[in-house]
């Protein structure tokens, strides 16, 4: 790996500060994070799984987001369907489902979540409000039906390509309509 990992928890601290601001979120929301340490590494989704990694990743996002009142929802790899890690009090009345993540199973980050989070619990899923991509890992599935992408002053967290997403409320009404400014 050619970055430290004080270098990727940096990283990720940035992406979180830049994100919250960008989205315009606010105490209460959630933000899924899908995170491929192994792509973080520069290897192939999948194949390097890296805790050290993923607990840099997921400690430089918690802090930021923790701080500012946001919750971190951390999906899990494919051979979990890419279910979904939080806090029991950002489930609401989602269904519970009954697995721990692991690094093999689950993934890195995910494992990191459990581990780090003060109540987990696993939904299989969620509509998040604003979403990071750390590593291609496919999250559109958990965000609300309106994405809408966001362009960071980063756009690597060590060698995995990141990709933003923030979410706004569906247009309705046509031509005569007026919208609200505040939330495109």
């Amino acid at each position: 790996m050619s970055f430290s990992l004080e270098e990727i928890r940096a990283q990720a601290v940035l992406a979180a500060e830049e994100l919250t601001e960008k989205a315009r979120l606010k105490s209460g929301q959630i933000v899924i994070v899908g995170c491929s340490s192994s792509e973080i590494c520069g290897q192939k989704v999948g194949s390097a799984s890296s805790p050290e990694t993923a607990d840099a990743v997921f400690s430089g996002l918690y802090k930021v987001f923790r701080e500012k009142g946001i919750y971190l929802a951390a999906q899990c790899c494919e051979h979990l369907n890419r279910a979904v890690i939080l806090e029991r009090a950002a489930a609401g009345t989602r269904e519970i489902v009954n697995v721990v993540p692991f690094p093999k199973a689950g993934g890195s980050f995910a494992t990191a979540a459990w581990r780090e989070l003060s109540d987990p619990v696993a939904v299989e899923e969620i509509e998040a409000d604003a979403g990071l991509d750390i590593g291609g890992t496919l999250i559109g599935m958990h965000l609300k039906k309106v994405a809408v992408p966001l362009r960071l002053s980063i756009d690597h967290i060590g060698e995995a390509i990141l990709l933003c997403a923030r979410t706004r409320p569906k247009f309705i009404g046509g031509v005569r309509a007026h919208y609200d400014e505040t939330l495109l």
